[in-house]
């Protein structure tokens, strides 16, 4: 099998990559080694920046998008039993966030993709990333419990962090820098309106707290939990307890409970590997990096890399020139260690460590108190949140 870009993985980065070379004319193969109902269905991120909104649309895949997700104008954050809200297009010139799953992204992508796109292999583990090196790299694979090739020009790695495609990276080019947080969030999805109309980032001296939503209808919770916790040792009734506290104010705002129809425990870390790219084999998305949730920034940053990739291969075809193509890692770096201060700072800010002292409980409020009394701190969060240029 021959193709000129070979991409390991159908989450929303190779969907969308498949995407963007379609519409450019450029043929490619997609391997993923799950089954379409289980890509369909695995619950990851939710907020989608404005420019992954705007890429969507301009690839065609913004349709069910602008029907069914919610935009948000802001976010609320909550500290000391106070609320401050963030007005995103008032500091950012107009500039908001989307709530659209990531599950409701891939389902319109690959309908898409087998609709007109070029070839989507399911259940087709990629087995290793071969000649990176050459100008004719090559992906070995397995699909329906026979091994094949899939010969390219490029192999782009949407894999994930315990994907193939990394490894094909000599370890002495590599370089990685990781930190691994003290706690994780125990995540739920209850079957209850959400009790506000925009997110609410909570800090509590009982550590830190979501609200969020995957629809209308369907809340989307987070609290903050040891790292080691186990999902099933809460019960509804302590969960929903420990998120009413997390959340008090001092005026009459109320949290609404409803049936939890799943929890999980999602572990917190920070991680860059460095470089992007290898010869003709360029990492996007978690295969490279990965940041905790509370910057909502994962998704938003491999939609991104892909973007630089397919911009970057659409000026070699235009000029000849390999520029772009050289220079992908460097790009894509930039901003994802915008992206990881972001997460980090947000982290630090409403999080509380375990051994937390009561200066540095002092000193997060302090922060807080500086966002909500300094435009120039608000807008600094609000330009974050909703985006760095990619490119």
């Amino acid at each position: 099998m021959r193709t000129t870009v070979g991409i390991i993985g159908a989450g929303p980065a190779g969907l969308l990559l498949a995407r963007l070379l379609h519409n450019a004319g450029v043929d490619s193969v997609v391997l993923e080694s799950r089954d379409r109902a289980y890509v369909e269905r695995r619950q990851r991120a939710g907020i989608l920046e404005q420019g992954t909104v705007d890429v969507l649309r301009a690839a065609g895949a913004g349709e069910r998008m602008d029907r069914e997700g919610l935009r948000h104008d802001g976010i609320e954050l909550r500290f000391d039993r106070r609320r401050h809200r963030v007005d995103f297009p008032a500091l950012t010139g107009g500039k908001s966030v989307m709530v659209y799953a990531q599950t409701e992204v891939c389902k319109d992508l690959i309908a898409l993709q087998l609709e007109d796109g070029g070839p989507l292999l399911f259940k087709a583990e990629a087995l290793a990333v071969e000649g990176a090196e050459t100008d004719r790299p090559r992906v070995r694979f397995r699909h329906e419990g026979v091994e094949d090739v899939l010969e390219c020009d490029y192999v782009v790695g949407c894999d994930g962090f315990w994907g193939v495609a990394r490894k094909a990276v000599p370890a002495g080019l590599s370089q990685t820098f990781e930190r691994t947080y003290p706690f994780g969030w125990l995540g739920i999805l209850a079957d209850v309106a959400p009790s506000h109309d925009e997110l609410v980032y909570a800090r509590h001296d009982r550590g830190f707290a979501l609200l969020s939503m995957r629809s209308p209808s369907v809340s989307r919770l987070y609290l903050q939990v040891p790292a080691d916790t186990d999902a099933e040792s809460w019960s509804d009734e302590e969960i929903w307890a420990e998120l009413e506290r997390r959340f008090e104010t001092d005026d009459d705002w109320v949290l609404h409970r409803g049936p939890i129809t799943q929890k999980s425990v999602t572990p917190m870390r920070s991680y860059v590997h460095e470089p992007m790219r290898h010869g003709r084999l360029f990492l996007a998305g978690d295969a490279a990096h990965i940041v905790p949730p509370t910057g909502a920034k994962g998704l938003n940053l491999a939609v991104g890399d892909v973007v630089t990739f397919a911009r970057a291969l659409a000026h070699r075809r235009e000029t000849g020139s390999d520029d772009l193509l050289d220079a992908y890692s460097a790009t894509c770096l930039r901003r994802v260690w915008q992206a990881e201060r972001f997460s980090y700072d947000m982290t630090t800010l409403l999080h509380r460590a375990p051994d937390a002292t009561p200066f540095e409980d002092r000193l997060q409020i302090a922060r807080l108190d500086r966002i909500a009394s300094s435009r120039a701190a608000e807008t600094d969060l609000a330009g974050a949140y909703t985006g760095f240029p990619i490119g």
